[in-house]
């Protein structure tokens, strides 16, 4: 049976693994591969992950966010967090391009649907990474706008003041539902699309969204493919 979605007012989007390609282990790996074995390797890259994760509970630049992750990360693992390897990730996280497969669909989205990123980085950042998308974006909101990081209720509320609207207005769209999914259910959002990259475990349909592995699928549930 063919899915659909309700149209929505707006479509929002996380963007940092949903629209960008997420490619932080590309940069760290070659500064610690040498010194774990590969089941230590694979431990010490989901432990970064949960880092990254506690270091957004209160905000700070993402740049120092990216830095204290990193060295914490590694006083765990008992090596040493280079200056050398520090610059690498805050240089090449800027660099970051879209995912091969959201251009095209992205522009046909947004000629049917305004959209708004929602995204937890810094303006310096989303600056770099919108132009790359190649589709207007009515709105963009980051972390340093609303001094916090999803899943803090403070970047959910930034985002409905802005625009003066309520959750029923959005369809969101993320590939990360312990940093948007599961906070927007709780604020009454329900019109929520899992764009699947593989970065959680499982999908978790309890809270309301809907797995997708495309936007050329998400363009067909919403009836502008």
């Amino acid at each position: 049976m063919p899915i659909e979605l309700p149209r929505p007012k707006y479509i929002s989007f996380d963007i940092i693994g949903t629209l960008i390609y997420f490619e932080m282990r590309k940069t760290v790996e070659p500064f610690v591969k040498d010194q774990f074995d590969p089941e230590t390797l694979e431990a010490f890259f989901k432990d970064f992950s949960f880092i990254r994760y506690d270091e957004i509970l209160e905000y700070r630049p993402y740049g120092e966010v990216l830095e204290r992750s990193y060295q914490r990360i590694c006083a765990r693992y008992g090596i040493e967090a280079t200056p050398e390897a520090i610059a690498a990730i805050q240089r090449d996280t800027l660099e970051w391009g879209a995912h091969s497969d959201v251009i095209e669909p992205l522009k046909k989205m947004a000629e049917h649907f305004p959209l708004v990123a929602l995204s937890n980085a810094d303006d310096k950042y989303l600056n770099a990474f919108i132009p790359r998308l190649e589709a207007p974006f009515h709105a963009v909101y980051t972390a340093e706008q609303a001094q916090a990081y999803k899943p803090r209720v403070q970047a959910f509320d930034y985002m409905l003041g802005q625009l003066d609207a309520k959750p029923e207005d959005f369809l969101h769209i993320s590939s990360h539902q312990f940093y948007d999914h599961f906070p927007m259910y709780h604020l009454g959002f329900r019109n929520l699309a899992f764009l699947d990259r593989g970065y959680d475990l499982v999908h978790v349909p309890e809270y309301g969204s809907v797995r997708f592995t495309s936007l050329d699928d998400i363009n067909t549930a919403l009836g502008i493919n």
